[in-house]
């Protein structure tokens, strides 16, 4: 599957994996994990029809960024925040819409609560929040030891991370019909394999999110939509109504027929509510970042 992240740069000393579609307004996407930018490849196409500069990468450890040997470089969620400030800084935006995804809206929440007057709106999809994390699944597989996964035989691990990966959606066929193979290619290559606990597993840790959860109600006035799919069994719905009660004014979608990777699920109709956020939200999220600064 032809990449969306086809340009490099260096941040901190690694390379990041970044690219650039259309003209006009500045987004900024984050994808999760188990996952890379690709999963916005259904959305991207609609932003750029409704006058939107799009702006995606892979996180440090995903993808096709680098996946540091060094074990003290952070890939944690916490981590990923110094990377989004450095690429803002290289792609040269004062400010952006930001829409994030899993993991990402970890990296989102705490990206705002640093610096609001840089984000014109949100928009979480199916995020991390609170101590939402990691699924009873993804515990219940770490509790039960990571060794027996690291050093499995390589069919063994492509095996078992394929019906993981297809426990993200509601349609499989179509998921295994387009960008389920790419996925299992990224994690369970012999690099991709020991990465995926290095830079992904590891880091699952709720620490990153609880404390910005008690912040979250800092972003009245900032414009945020949530969008959850209904049958999300990663991330429960329940996270969703939690996350509106603790930002003041924020918008919920709750997406029928739709799992943990929305986007492969129901790419036309996030599409759809991303432009009318987006365009509904851009005067007065202007208005918002003119009187912060």
């Amino acid at each position: 599957m032809k990449p969306i992240a086809d340009r490099h740069v260096l941040i901190q000393n690694c390379r990041i994996a970044h690219g650039i579609r259309g003209e006009g307004a500045p987004v900024v996407l984050i994808h999760g994990t188990p996952s890379s930018s690709l999963i916005w490849r259904n959305v991207i196409p609609a932003l750029v029809a409704g006058g939107y500069k799009v702006h995606v990468f892979d996180l440090l450890g995903y993808g096709l960024s680098e996946r540091p040997w060094a074990p003290d470089i952070d890939t944690s969620v916490s981590g990923q925040v110094p990377i989004l400030e450095a690429l803002m800084e290289h792609w040269g935006l004062a400010d952006c819409h930001l829409i994030a995804h899993d993991i990402g809206g970890g990296v989102a929440q705490q990206f705002c609560l640093k610096a609001a007057d840089r984000v014109r709106s949100l928009t979480l999809i199916d995020v991390v929040s609170f101590d939402s994390w990691p699924s009873q699944r993804t515990q219940e597989q770490m509790q039960a030891g990571l060794d027996a996964l690291i050093a499995a035989p390589a069919e063994e691990h492509r095996a078992h991370f394929r019906e993981w990966l297809l426990s993200t959606v509601e349609n499989k066929d179509r998921f295994k019909a387009t960008s389920l193979d790419t996925f299992l290619d990224l994690l369970s290559n012999p690099v991709g394999q020991a990465s995926l606990f290095q830079h992904q597993v590891r880091h699952y840790d709720p620490k990153h999110t609880s404390e910005a959860g008690r912040h979250l109600g800092k972003l009245a006035g900032l414009p945020v939509q949530i969008i959850w799919g209904e049958n999300d069994n990663w991330q429960v719905v329940d996270w969703a109504y939690k996350l509106k009660s603790a930002i003041p004014g924020a918008e919920l979608h709750v997406l029928p027929d739709c799992g943990h990777f929305a986007m492969e699920d129901q790419p036309e109709e996030i599409g759809k509510l991303l432009r009318s956020f987006l365009d509904r939200c851009a005067p007065a999220s202007s208005g918002r970042i003119a009187a912060l600064g």
